[in-house]
């Protein structure tokens, strides 16, 4: 009777042991991410990926890398940078195909089955990820090859820039920390971690959840066709009569600028600025001061006063100090023009709505526009019938031929995650290929709002030589075409294509050795230079004419139109600049807190900005809980960076003027010298090699027209 038992448990082993062996094998075959890519260029094959995938080939993907990792600590030779550091840098190539496919889509084509897996694998991942970091056999032999650096003549300076990432990367992340701090540091980031995905999807969710429902037609006046068009179809998209008007920003800024309807303008702003903050399950004002409180305790940790001083030890910047220097040059300079413009919009309504009207928030977009067309006969609607999406694109694609020698060839095999996605081969000038660019343009409810720019893959070179291109994605939400016209763009949204465009040059040029440091893999205040100085192209004649024709008629956009586009360039620019120190004072004030904040979210919003109040304060809205950018997204502490970058693009673009506008040297030395070099060189040393000198202020001041009341000290330090 025993042996019979005995027998029987070992033949159902064996029958376990085979059928968990055919489920793998069957998994092998079925699950995408599990098997070589057979498209073109080996780009993600979006047409055969399941949600039912993604946790599966995570988990496969996790213990790739772990075995990655054992087979580097368990090595028996004494550490070096070909057994250590570069296998390290290699490792993990599974599972990041796999996150970066399923991030991108949590972003661009989300669902509630993704976020379920999102929520589900987070702490997964970040407790894999801690795994790593605070391995202390694999850090041991880390520094040792970074203490010993100087006994390898055969590293390069890359080798020498990658070896310092990662070897620093390590003590950012804990690997110095005591036994006991490292199960705190584990445990924060966990949390970290989710509350991050939570503060995104609650952001979503409520952006989804508005709609202003107008079944009046008189509600409309004010509002131009394109706009009323579009709430047209928006209504029918979701079965209902007459307009639907949304917070995604192609509905909600021509709103906002045109609606004569002052208490539905009002309405909208409410909506828009309150999101996240009404108490209900959708509020992030908890969410908010803890994702604080943990970046703060954990740069406590690592030896950091605040998280700002942890962030800001890897960024140009370098300190608080010198990123509250750079807000302080730009309120002295333009916070007086700021009041001066403001009382002007005030002054120019109450001609029309009596001496006591007081502009608020919501009217500010409405009368400014109103001012603008009073004063430079420029209503920005009349731009549109000349910036029809399909020219547009023809128009970025032409300026990166004439800077760069690049071509843009649709490829519709490579397969796309939605119908409106399409993905071009981008050509080097000698017809080899550089890249894949994927476009995805307009607004749905499946993804996030604003723009940006992203990567499926990555460049590097293989060790034959071997230069394995990137795959990049710019996605927005453009206005969207409907059946009377099609898409046709403002010109902010041109400036928002050339700007994202720009972020997808930095990636396609990118030409490193290694992926780490490709392409925008580069300090956060350095990142948006490629962008910024790409915007600098929408208001020039030249370019507009390489593509800016009417879409009806054909006509090229009039030069006395254009002239007077660039005479009201810098309408309001001083109000814009102020708004933007704004959002980044307010991201250092959370930042530079050197105590856990238990108090209230909006009222310390409201004392941050006080000092840069131009319009009144409007109470119940809250910025924080919906300011992506900090809380969930990569800039915490780091806002400062579009001004920062603002200041170099002024400066760069100047060489552009001098030279030409197409200077076909001017591009090749940007793409040489900054665009190909990505994060293998300090940013500073890249900025000066292209410039031949340290960025100054002066040149952001010239181009907005901006004349301090005294003399600012000009250097950025």
């Amino acid at each position: 009777m025993k042996k019979k038992t005995v027998a029987l448990a070992a033949l159902l082993i064996s029958v376990t042991m085979m059928t968990q062996s055919c489920k793998n094998s069957t998994e092998q075959t079925s699950n995408p991410f599990l098997q070589e890519y057979s498209t073109p260029h080996g780009t993600a094959p979006f047409h055969l990926i399941q949600a039912a995938h993604y946790e599966p080939a995570m988990l496969k993907g996790i213990e790739a890398e772990n075995q990655e990792i054992e087979a580097i600590v368990n090595n028996p030779e004494a550490p070096t940078f070909s057994n250590t550091i570069v296998p390290y840098a290699n490792s993990g190539a599974l599972l990041g195909n796999v996150l970066s496919v399923f991030y991108n889509l949590m972003e661009a084509e989300t669902n509630d089955t993704l976020q379920e897996i999102a929520q589900k694998m987070s702490p997964v991942l970040t407790e894999h990820s801690n795994n790593i970091s605070l391995n202390p056999e694999l850090f041991k032999r880390v520094k040792a090859v970074y203490d010993n650096q100087k006994d390898d003549p055969a590293l390069t300076a890359e080798d020498c820039e990658l070896l310092k990432k990662v070897y620093v990367g390590f003590v950012r992340s804990g690997a110095n920390l005591s036994e006991a701090d490292k199960e705190q540091y584990r445990t924060l980031s966990k949390e970290l971690s989710a509350l991050r995905l939570t503060f995104a999807q609650k952001a979503l969710k409520e952006n989804n959840a508005f709609e202003l429902h107008i079944t009046d037609s008189a509600q409309l006046a004010g509002l131009p066709p394109t706009s009323v068009d579009a709430a047209a179809e928006v209504a029918k998209e979701r079965g209902k009569e007459g307009w639907v008007f949304t917070l995604a920003a192609p509905s909600y800024s021509p709103f906002m600028t045109y609606c004569q309807d002052r208490d539905l303008r009002r309405q909208m702003y409410m909506a828009y600025n309150t999101q996240c903050s009404k108490g209900d399950s959708l509020d992030n004002k908890e969410t908010v001061k803890r994702i604080v409180n943990l970046r703060r305790q954990m740069a406590g940790l690592l030896g950091y006063n605040t998280h700002a001083d942890y962030v800001l030890e890897q960024r140009m910047a370098e300190n608080s100090a010198n990123v509250y220097h750079l807000f302080d040059q730009l309120v002295e300079a333009y916070m007086p023009v700021a009041r001066k413009e403001m009382a002007e919009v005030q002054d120019f309504a109450r001609q029309t709505e009596g001496k006591a009207f007081q502009l608020q928030a919501w009217d500010w977009s409405y009368y400014s526009d109103k001012l603008r067309k009073a004063k430079y006969d420029m209503d920005a609607e009349l731009l549109r019938p000349y910036f029809e999406l399909g020219k547009v694109q023809e128009g970025v694609f032409g300026l990166a031929t004439r800077l760069y020698g690049i071509t843009f060839k649709e490829n519709k095999e490579i397969p796309v995650y939605h119908p409106d996605v399409k993905a071009y081969e981008v050509l080097d000038e000698d017809g080899s290929f550089l890249a894949v660019l994927y476009t995805d343009y307009h607004p749905r409810a499946s993804k996030q709002s604003g723009a940006w720019m992203t990567a499926y893959k990555d460049q590097w070179k293989e060790e034959d030589g071997t230069n394995s291109r990137p795959h990049v994605s710019i996605t927005m939400n453009f206005t969207k075409p409907t059946a009377e016209r099609p898409a046709l763009l403002t010109m902010s949204e041109v400036e928002t294509f050339l700007h994202e465009f720009g972020h997808a040059i930095h990636g396609l040029m990118a030409n490193t050795k290694y992926r780490a440091m490709s392409g925008t893999s580069v300090y956060r205040d350095f990142v948006e230079l490629p962008s910024q100085i790409m915007e600098n192209w929408a208001g020039e004649k030249e370019f507009l004419h390489t593509f800016a024709r009417h879409y009806q008629t054909g006509e090229l956009i009039p030069d006395e139109l254009v002239e007077r586009l660039k005479a009201a360039q810098n309408f309001n620019v001083a109000n814009g600049c102020i708004g933007q120190v704004r959002y980044g004072m307010l991201d250092m004030a959370w930042y530079t807190q050197t105590e856990d904040f238990d108090g209230d979210v909006e009222k310390f919003e409201k004392a941050v900005w006080a000092k840069l109040q131009v319009l009144p304060a409007v109470q119940g809205t809250c910025m924080s809980v919906m300011f992506s950018h900090i809380m969930d997204g990569g800039y915490s502490a780091g806002y400062y960076g579009y001004k920062w970058a603002e200041v170099l693009d002024a400066d760069a673009f100047s060489v552009f003027k001098e030279r030409g506008l197409f200077s076909r040297e001017a591009g090749e030395e940007f793409r040489r010298k900054l665009l190909e070099k990505g994060g293998t060189v300090h940013p500073m040393t890249l900025y000066k090699d292209f410039r031949g000198q340290e960025p100054t202020i002066e040149a952001l001041l010239r181009r907005n027209g901006i004349v301090p009341e005294k003399k600012i000290k000009e250097r950025i330090d």
